[in-house]
């Protein structure tokens, strides 16, 4: 099949969430399918100010259409819908606004979709709530399949969503609490499947690459308040006061807020692949402290190398991952983030143990093979009942 793939921004640089996963799903189809990423020129996901050149260009075997984003987002005028959309019954103009401020702001690539979408045999689109998806899924809806990303945060309840979310021809979720989140508003004769991410088998890692960070636990990610990063700095340097154990925090990932001086947190900004692996597989914990997510895929991969994981209860989603794994621990407050801490630090043999029942859920549910199986059969179902792609530009 002849497929698109649209995405907010999209880069070998842009690691992690809902960009990361657009980009291994797409590589993963290429084998099989002909994949174009439709996305901006954007690379900073605050500004969206334009980073990459526009026009074609390839990834491996991606072929890529970026458009150029008109304006950077207006952090005031985006706060002052946001105060408006999600404390005061806003009407669906003023909701649609905030998806226009929302960014990345980019008529081009509409219009694009709009002249070429219908090449495609099947149109997939990350991420409902930015601009590309919410206004571009519209224009090519007999043949659209939404990848929502959806997490338990203000705006999955907008009223504009009952409408966009019976929109789309199949929907891939990246966990059963993101179907349970979004499923509801999406017809039940609307094809859709439970996939996840794939993994690799890991690699192996060299371990002097971090040697000189141990003992540490690990922060993987964008450092960011969104994340929860603020919190798990402020537990842990609570706790770490307390003297019980002397472990550093490991913060890897690019810095979106202001980090303390401490004698044992390590920031290593972004890191390369192989000091990637070598931190997850030396790692005595990997935490994952954010509110909202849809799924964690760094979780997933600390699992891959048998590392337990510490996670913020309030998420729905990675508390889920934790009990079908039975992978880790997780907490609700600071009382519970240093008890679950000292138990995992202290007791080595259970700690372990919960990292291999993690490392044999990711062998069960998330090798390649099986995901793709998934997302392919979903694919297929769909494109039965969508209109012949109109080939002549292609």
């Amino acid at each position: 099949m002849k497929l698109a793939c649209v995405i907010h921004r999209f880069g070998a640089d842009i690691a992690g969430g809902s960009e990361g996963h657009c980009r291994q799903i797409a590589e993963h189809l290429a084998s099989s399918h002909n994949v174009t990423i439709v996305t901006t020129t954007a690379h900073d996901h605050v500004t969206w100010a334009n980073h990459y050149p526009a026009g074609e260009s390839r990834l491996g075997p991606l072929r890529i259409v970026r458009f150029p984003v008109e304006r950077r987002r207006d952090l005031h005028r985006f706060r002052d819908i946001s105060d408006q959309v999600f404390t005061n019954r806003a009407s669906a103009e003023e909701e649609e606004q905030w998806f226009r401020e929302n960014g990345p702001y980019a008529p081009a690539l509409l219009e694009y979709l709009k002249q070429q979408g219908t090449q495609f045999d099947l149109v997939l689109f990350w991420s409902f709530r930015y601009y590309h998806a919410y206004f571009g899924l519209p224009l090519v809806a007999d043949r659209a399949v939404l990848v929502p990303t959806a997490e338990e945060d203000p705006v999955i309840h907008l009223d504009a969503l009952d409408r966009y979310f019976a929109l789309p021809r199949g929907c891939l979720f990246l966990t059963p609490e993101e179907e349970t989140l979004v499923g509801e508003r999406v017809p039940r004769s609307t094809p859709r499947q439970i996939v996840g991410c794939g993994l690799d088998e890991p690699r192996a890692a060299e371990a002097g690459r971090v040697a000189d960070l141990e003992p540490y636990i690990l922060y993987l990610g964008r450092i960011d308040p969104n994340k929860g990063c603020d919190q798990l700095i402020r537990y842990f340097t609570r706790w770490a006061a307390a003297g019980e154990q002397r472990v550093n925090l490991v913060l890897a990932g690019p810095e979106n807020m202001p980090i303390p001086d401490h004698p044992q947190i390590r920031r290593l900004g972004f890191v390369a692949a192989d000091v990637r692996d070598a931190l997850l597989q030396r790692a005595r914990v990997l935490m994952m402290p954010s509110p909202y997510e849809s799924l964690s895929m760094v979780v997933l991969e600390a699992w891959n190398y048998g590392t337990p994981a510490l996670v913020n209860a309030r998420c729905a989603v990675l508390k889920g991952q934790v009990l079908r794994a039975d992978g880790g621990l997780y907490y609700q407050g600071a009382m519970e983030f240093a008890g679950a801490l000292a138990y995992l630090l202290s007791h080595a043999d259970a700690a372990a143990r919960l990292g291999m029942q993690g490392r044999a859920y990711v062998d069960r549910e998330y090798r390649w093979p099986t995901v793709m199986r998934k997302i392919d059969a979903l694919l297929h179902e769909v494109a039965r009942v969508v209109p012949v792609a109109d080939v002549r530009g292609s």
